[in-house]
């Protein structure tokens, strides 16, 4: 089959379209599908650019989350058929082969039925991103659920017009939440109002913070999610009212200030939705599958949407990334086998 496959680690021009073995299935709960569609994302570009989780593994075929057709299926899988159309979120991280390619073969639990309103690009657009923003507004699978975003009435999401900040934004105003969001253009304030931010505050030309508390009457947020990191991570608990949530995607660096953050007695939640498949955690992997069916009949019901920046064909992968590099997109990017 054809695969984008890397064999050194660096610049976008070391995804190189080419011939690979097709995966086969070698466990009986697992499914194999034929892709039709698979996001980029943030993380590829880091893999890219700093190696796998497994760096000895090589070539290595990029890309966490798909969509496609079933085409075969393990002895002890019971939700799925050949012909299912189905999206997920599995592989790419080094170990086994990704989306990046024509097949993928996939555990029955992460696997979940397409929805039905949306063609094969969107789907794959959803998988790693609604998870991330579904899971870093409360729902970590935990028992009971922590469920941070049931009581917060204002919520602040940093970079609101990107792959998991315009699904976090539609999340929290069906929550019953007010939304603000950071942007960087005019261009971006229309995206993110439109899909129901209270408040789009440009960054570039704008103190966010004090925008924020202006916003809020001096209080600070209930609940903020950062997706971006460093200097913004820590700025951000001048923003969060006192004994509120700060969920962040990215890895505090080893210099943060925390003062602020203890004075205010914040819960600091760190959120990796790819910790399932890392640690083989079957049990948080199903969880994850059990939230995509869930979007699915979001999305069906017209209560979420997924908005696809560009497109590019598997063999421009390379250019995909560059153009997610250029912090110019708005929702997400998608590779087309």
């Amino acid at each position: 089959m054809k695969a984008v496959a890397i064999a050194e680690f660096g610049e976008p021009d070391v995804l190189v379209l080419r011939q690979v073995p097709e995966p086969q299935i070698e466990a009986a709960d697992e499914v194999k599908i034929q892709l039709r569609a698979a996001s980029v994302n943030p993380i590829d570009t880091k893999l890219r650019q700093r190696g796998t989780f497994f760096p000895d593994r090589r070539p290595a075929i990029l890309g966490c989350d798909g969509a496609g057709v079933v085409v075969a299926v393990g002895a002890a899988v019971r939700r799925f058929r050949v012909g299912d159309e189905v999206y997920f979120c599995y592989g790419g991280l080094g170990d086994r082969g990704g989306c990046y390619a024509e097949y993928a073969v996939v555990p029955e639990a992460a696997v979940a039925h397409k929805p039905k309103t949306l063609s094969f690009i969107q789907a794959a657009a959803l998988p790693l991103a609604v998870i991330t923003a579904w899971e870093a507004l409360g729902d970590r699978g935990a028992v009971p659920p922590l469920n941070v975003l049931s009581t917060a009435k204002t919520v602040l999401i940093h970079a609101g017009a990107g792959g998991v900040g315009h699904l976090a934004i539609q999340l929290a105003r069906r929550a019953g939440a007010q939304v603000a969001t950071t942007i960087s253009s005019p261009a971006k304030a229309q995206f993110t109002e439109a899909l129901g931010a209270t408040l789009a505050i440009n960054y570039t030309t704008t103190d966010w913070v004090q925008a924020v508390l202006d916003w809020t009457g001096g209080k600070g947020v209930d609940l903020a999610l950062d997706t971006v990191g460093g200097a913004t991570f820590a700025e951000t608990f001048k923003a969060v009212r006192p004994y509120g949530t700060l969920a962040t995607l990215l890895e505090p660096a080893v210099d943060t200030p925390w003062k602020i953050a203890r004075q205010r007695n914040l819960l600091i939640q760190l959120t990796l939705m790819l910790t399932p498949q890392l640690l083989g955690l079957r049990e948080a992997l199903a969880h994850q599958g059990q939230i995509l069916e869930q979007v699915a009949t979001l999305v069906d019901r017209g209560e979420l949407r997924v908005v696809v920046d560009k497109t590019f064909p598997l063999g421009a992968a390379a250019d995909a990334h560059r153009y997610l590099s250029q912090r110019l997109v708005q929702g997400k990017v998608v590779l087309i086998p």
